[in-house]
């Protein structure tokens, strides 16, 4: 389960600098997206950073499971995290877009505290 993570925790940063790449092309210009503060921008940049930071809450378990005998493996975790690295980044994209989406940030919310709640308690039995 420990390399499930670690691999989410890599495809997610990977992402992170792909979507990071893909958005610096166009920063420069004032009026892209809507301008600075706008929804769709915004909507994009944390897009753009969700992929870091669940890679990163991934990498945490991964590496938590591989050295400490008092993180318990749960497979309800697990899909919990992956689900969230997986919703919150494409959420994000899909509010820049259409701004109705913004409705489903529930999804990936709840997954990961969810997710994180199960960890913290010492994992549901597999």
């Amino acid at each position: 389960m420990q390399t499930v993570h670690l691999y989410a925790a890599w495809i997610g940063i990977f992402l992170g600098f792909l979507a990071g790449g893909g958005l610096g092309l166009f920063f420069h210009r004032d009026g892209w997206l809507g301008g600075y503060s706008s929804w769709p921008r915004r909507m994009a940049r944390l897009g753009h950073i969700s992929f870091f930071g669940i890679a990163f809450i991934n990498l945490a378990y991964g590496v938590g499971l591989a050295v400490s005998e008092r993180i318990v493996a749960s497979s309800m975790a697990s899909a919990l995290l992956i689900c969230g690295a997986i919703a919150m980044p494409l959420v994000c994209f899909l509010s820049a877009y259409k701004k109705p989406f913004r409705h489903l940030f529930f999804i990936p919310v709840l997954c990961l505290m969810i997710g994180t709640l199960i960890i913290l308690q010492g994992g549901l039995p597999l």
